[in-house]
């Protein structure tokens, strides 16, 4: 459970950048050192709804009921194009510019975790992941599941907020730039509208 390769591989997993990662990186850059800590912290916790379904295998149903998939993945698509239009609107909460007002925590943190909760390929492939290195003890199989889960979202967590402090003091050398700041709203619309079209295409 808690051998070497478990611990790589999800450090590996973690550190691929994902939509938690450019959310983060987007609050980072948009808002500062604050945003992206509360950014970190709301996708570590979306992530909690995936686990529960992976451990009390809810995973394998969502897996083989297409409606329920579909449900959840066209939720999912359509909170991340909505995403991308807040990137591309003036004093939006993604937007990068210097005129940006700080949002309450809560806001950020629920945004990011309305991110990894509404998709619904988390779930499975915490199904995929973890199990293979569980002891194989029935008995203690939930508990190392869980403990397995804690560790994969203190990882989460660790590394979410190391991007957003490198996003964070790289925000001070961009305020200077309209256009930079243009460019960088523009391109995290783009990633989220690219990511809500991955989506979509996903199948269970």
């Amino acid at each position: 459970m808690f051998s070497l390769q478990f611990l790589l591989t999800a450090l590996v997993v973690v550190i691929a950048p994902g939509t938690g990662v450019i959310y983060t990186l987007a609050l980072g850059l948009g808002q500062g050192r604050r945003a992206s800590l509360w950014a970190a912290l709301g996708c570590t916790f979306g992530i909690v709804p995936h686990l529960l379904a992976a451990t009390l295998g809810l995973a394998a149903i969502l897996h083989t009921s297409a409606v329920l998939f579909n449900i959840v993945k066209f939720a999912g698509v359509a909170y991340l194009l909505y995403l991308a239009w807040g990137s591309l609107q003036s004093g939006g909460a993604l937007a990068i510019s210097s005129n940006t007002k700080a949002e309450a925590g809560w806001r950020i943190a629920r945004r990011g975790a309305l991110i990894n909760i509404l998709n619904p390929k988390l779930s499975i492939f915490f199904l995929a992941l973890l199990p293979p290195f569980l002891s194989g003890n029935p008995a203690t199989a939930t508990f190392e599941m869980t403990v397995m889960g804690a560790i994969f979202m203190g990882m989460t967590f660790g590394v979410f907020v190391l991007y957003g402090l490198f996003a964070a003091t790289a925000r001070r050398w961009i305020l200077g730039s309209e256009v930079v700041m243009r460019w960088l709203s523009r391109s995290f619309a783009a990633i989220f509208a690219a990511l809500a079209g991955r989506l979509a295409l996903e199948r269970a």
